[in-house]
């Protein structure tokens, strides 16, 4: 798991990193929640992640696709993505803004890109390629510029991390809740280790529901 620096944050202000959240926690909206799959699904997963975060990457690229098969499509989760900063900070902040240009529409793909174009930019030189990335989804360089630089969108950054830390208590990444219930830390969790935590979240909310009348 990457942790979180001081300086990982867009906006002053931002309170000190606090203690994880507690398992368990219930599941509610966060400010800029993007999320796929059916919202009545019987699981809900959330992922706190960064774009600079490596390990983040070899979760998307090595272990989501299979996730979303098996689950988020199939309507069994629904997967929300919230968004932290890890450090280079401004990195990652301008692959989020960039992601959520012309109201998010392509917001996955450019999660995908940016994480799949991490190689490229480790060691510098970083702008030509998030260019490129903004171009093959539709958008000019001017426009790409104009996103990162808008100031109400830094602010609506500023405020996610701001729950994130504050509300959430999430100190690195990537973090995930299933159900509310906080899943151990760990680098990269495997397709095995999501579907177990899955299949005890569905036990689970089965054991709960009421039943039937006779």
């Amino acid at each position: 798991m990457i942790r979180l620096s001081r300086r990982a944050a867009v906006g002053a202000g931002l309170a000190a990193l606090a203690a994880p959240s507690a398992a368990g926690a219930a599941v509610r909206a966060a400010p800029g929640d993007m999320s796929l799959g059916d919202p009545k699904a019987p699981v809900h997963v959330v992922e706190y992640l960064s774009l600079t975060c490596p390990h983040c990457a070899d979760f998307h690229i090595e272990v989501f696709p299979g996730l979303r098969a098996k689950y988020v499509d199939k309507g069994l989760v629904y997967y929300t993505l919230r968004e932290l900063l890890t450090a280079p900070a401004q990195v990652a902040a301008a692959g989020f803004l960039m992601a959520r240009c012309n109201g998010g529409a392509r917001y996955f793909t450019i999660v995908d890109q940016v994480f799949r174009s991490q190689p490229r930019w480790r060691e510098g030189n970083i702008k030509p390629v998030f260019v490129e990335i903004a171009k093959q989804n539709g958008l000019t360089e001017a426009q790409f510029e104009a996103c990162i630089t808008d100031e109400k969108a830094n602010d609506a950054l500023a405020a996610r991390l701001e729950y994130a830390t504050g509300t959430d208590k999430v100190t690195g990444t990537p973090t995930f809740f299933i159900n509310g219930v906080l899943l151990p830390n760990q680098k990269v969790p495997t397709l095995a280790e999501m579907d177990a935590a899955i299949q005890r979240a569905l036990a689970s909310k089965a054991a709960a529901k009421p039943a039937g009348r006779r």
